[in-house]
């Protein structure tokens, strides 16, 4: 099949017409995944994104994705973009006796900082409950895993952190006391922390480097390495690289988004160690942390991202699946902190990734990168979408496409022609610093 893009390689004369062979497999049932399955083939490692943290599908179909890697190919986690607190109280939960539709809902609530809709939503409910219908088949040790990878949540890894530091361990205690006395004055404004942080707070970076330290050692020390320790460790390298974070916010944009990526990464090296040298992983994250940042124009800004550093340290045996739509629509605010509300995802403009795979056909489609990897006019970078929190449609081209060389970001692609929104869970929120600021992705 032939796709026709408007979009001119440079020296091609503009009146001439350019017509591009995409090779695509059909996306209609759960069945039609056994291609994607067979490319997946061995792959410790797989990365599912998402174009947009609003959109119904996206969910859907990486859950769909998910159960299959969990059944057929031994997978034992799932690690998504979100908070390491929240999403352990997910992972206890579907590991623990059967459960609900409504206890599913209540725990999902937890997820209550801006923007509360990615995790607190219907299309997580319904696979936090299938994990929990499906653990309970499971040997204790073989039950599917959930965790978070995000680094925001300061106050509450400090919370989290103390019950697990032994009676005995009077230096970490007080040294985690003074990281808690250090962030508690400005838990209520993601800046203001940030600002204070940068200007005056020195002290923060001490004293969570020497929380990290005194945890390090009470590790080492261990007589065996339990889940409980490194739940506690993980807590504490969540405090280190969340004020490294929050102090590089204020001056450097680009650094701050390399110290993030950076800890997701690393907490997912950690989970792998953790779980043994022949665990598989399936991290659920936006487009722009999974698709390999070398292949976008990230790289120009000194900019990386989970994608390409996996990429680079685990080699082939990573997978990573992008995801796209032309049309629909989705939810997100028109400001930081705002009103979450349905709004109407306009077409892809010509030239674009996903208005070249709608000219293909209007059917939801899989397209493998093997298949379109000596496509000469897909490797030369394309607009392709990207949609944060932080939304208004009728601006979009002027900031939501991500230039991309496709083939090579993604080792395949999902593609859905015209998608629908989330459906939200009603979270009331806490006043903290909100997720993902301030990117938005």
């Amino acid at each position: 099949m032939t796709a026709q893009s408007q979009q001119i390689p440079e020296g091609q004369a503009a009146s001439e017409e350019v017509f591009i062979a995409i090779p695509n497999h059909p996306l209609r049932t759960e069945a039609d995944l056994d291609v994607l399955l067979q490319e997946i083939g061995d792959a410790r490692i797989v990365l599912l994104g998402e174009a947009s943290h609003g959109t119904s599908e996206y969910y859907t179909w990486r859950a769909a994705i998910t159960k299959r890697l969990l059944q057929e190919k031994g997978f034992d986690f799932i690690a998504v973009e979100g908070e390491w607190a929240d999403s352990y109280r997910v992972n206890q939960f579907i590991k623990g006796p059967p459960q609900d539709s409504a206890a599913v809902v209540e725990l999902l609530q937890h997820y209550n900082r801006w923007p509360s809709w990615m995790w607190g939503n219907h299309e997580v409910a319904a696979l936090v409950g299938w994990l929990n219908r499906y653990n309970q088949q499971q040997p204790q040790q073989e039950k599917a895993g959930f965790y978070g990878l995000d680094v925001y949540c300061l106050w509450e890894a400090m919370e989290e952190l103390m019950p697990y530091l032994p009676d005995s361990a009077k230096q970490a205690q007080r040294a985690a006391r003074r990281v808690d006395k250090c962030f508690q004055p400005y838990s209520a404004d993601a800046q203001e922390y940030a600002r204070a942080v940068a200007n005056a707070s020195a002290n923060c970076r001490h004293t969570t480097s020497q929380l990290w330290r005194r945890v390090q050692k009470l590790s080492r020390e261990a007589a065996e390495k339990s889940e409980a320790l490194f739940v506690m460790e993980q807590n504490a390298l969540v405090a280190l690289n969340g004020e490294r974070y929050y102090r590089a916010m204020v001056s450097s944009e680009q650094e701050s988004w390399n110290i993030r990526d950076r800890h997701m990464t690393e907490t997912l090296r950690r989970l792998l160690a953790f779980h043994g040298p022949d665990s598989k992983a399936i991290v659920w994250e936006h487009n722009t942390h999974v698709g390999d940042a070398r292949y976008t124009d990230m790289a120009q800004s000194g900019m990386v991202n989970v994608g390409q550093l996996v990429r680079e340290e685990f080699g082939e045996d990573v997978f990573i699946v992008g995801f796209g739509s032309y049309e629909g629509s989705v939810i997100a605010a028109r400001q930081w902190g705002g009103a979450v509300e349905e709004m109407q995802l306009p077409p892809a403009p010509e030239g674009s990734w996903e208005n070249m795979l709608h000219q293909l056909s209007d059917e939801n489609k899989i397209i493998l990168s093997r298949d379109i990897q000596n496509q000469q006019y897909l490797q030369q970078p394309l607009g392709h979408r990207a949609v944060g929190v932080v939304y208004h449609p009728n601006l979009e081209a002027y900031g939501n496409y991500v230039p991309s060389v496709i083939p090579k970001r993604y080792d395949a692609f999902l593609f859905i022609d015209k998608s629908r929104a989330l459906h939200p869970i009603s979270v009331p929120l806490q006043n903290e610093p909100p997720d993902l600021y301030p990117w938005g992705y």
